[in-house]
């Protein structure tokens, strides 16, 4: 490892920021090279002040302001932007997490890992504002993926840049990034960490980011599992509608000349030509994403793939496609 970049989002943590800095510089004394890029997300307490003190007095120090408030994904993008590390590190700003463990982290990561993530075994948050709505989200998740993690909202993680640079974050996609690694081949494992309880500041988590979160799993399932093949889903899904459309028309053609009432006097007419009319629009939904994948894959001369290793293959040659 030459370098490790430190990434650390902040929003109004300005009573924070200079214990987090100290304890992050002692962690680090052993590492040979480091930085930390702090991203100030739209701070409206002076933590910004803080920061240019820390980087007038350390070069290490790295300082992304953000016009106004991001939110974290984007936030921890614009960190992952900048930092010019070969293994990148991420921590939350509220001294909860312990800079002490990555270390740690990182003698795990040269066993052979792509990333080494944090697991809060003794998480000192509020029980049913905190812990509850987090089981519930990681238990989702881990169903929905397939991912077999237990913890995907501890913010400490450390990554090979390689795998930092296939991702683009933004919604609460943050809290995916475990699952976006492992989609690019990863290897990845997860390790027992401290975890402390917030002693200055204000937590900036409520339960309506347990919506966003959800809204944004739909989101990575879909371009885990449909993303090069759109039509799968949605023609799938219409041709579920067509068939059910078929059987209520033929439902009502068979009452009207039996005992039933007359076509259009019948409900299920009228249903079946409804989900008929779905059944064709998620079919157009589909043929539509087909043609919105092949320009985003062959407009950037994208392959559906990732290479994680060559033997005997000349650079060049993985770059044919694009030209």
């Amino acid at each position: 490892m030459n370098l490790l970049s430190v990434v650390i989002p902040l929003k109004d943590e300005r009573e924070n920021v200079r214990p987090l800095y100290e304890k992050l510089r002692d962690a680090l004394r052993g590492v040979a090279r480091w930085e930390v890029v702090f991203v100030d997300d739209g701070s409206g307490d002076g933590t910004f002040d803080v920061l240019t003190e820390l980087a007038a007095v350390d070069r290490r120090v790295k300082v992304v302001r953000l016009r106004r408030n991001f939110g974290q994904a984007a936030a921890t993008q614009a960190g992952f932007d900048v930092a010019a590390g070969d293994v990148i590190a991420t921590m939350d700003g509220d001294v909860q997490n312990d800079p002490a463990d990555l270390p740690m982290m990182l003698a795990k990561l040269d066993e052979g890992y792509d990333a080494v993530l944090g697991l809060r075994e003794k998480r000192q948050d509020k029980f049913l504002l905190r812990k509850v709505p987090s089981l519930c989200a990681n238990w989702l998740i881990r169903k929905v993926l397939g991912v077999p993690f237990k913890d995907f909202g501890c913010a400490l993680r450390v990554v090979r840049r390689e795998f930092i640079d296939g991702l683009s974050l933004y919604g609460e996609m943050h809290r995916f990034i475990t699952a976006l690694l492992i989609q690019q081949g990863a290897k990845v494992a997860q390790v027992p960490v401290r975890h402390h309880p917030r002693t200055a500041g204000q937590s900036k988590y409520n339960l309506t980011r347990t919506i966003r979160v959800v809204l944004d799993l739909m989101t990575v399932k879909f371009l885990a599992s449909y993303q090069t093949r759109p039509m799968h889903l949605f023609g799938g899904v219409g041709l579920i509608f067509l068939a059910l459309g078929l059987v209520s028309l033929l439902a009502s053609i068979v009452m009207k000349y039996t005992t039933g009432p007359g076509m259009t006097a019948n409900p299920l007419f009228l249903i079946g030509v409804m989900v008929e009319l779905i059944g064709v629009q998620f079919l157009s939904l589909g043929l539509i994403g087909e043609v919105m994948a092949r320009i985003y894959f062959e407009s950037q001369g994208k392959p559906p793939y990732v290479v994680r290793d060559r033997r005997n293959i000349d650079e060049s040659a993985g770059m044919r496609r694009a030209a």
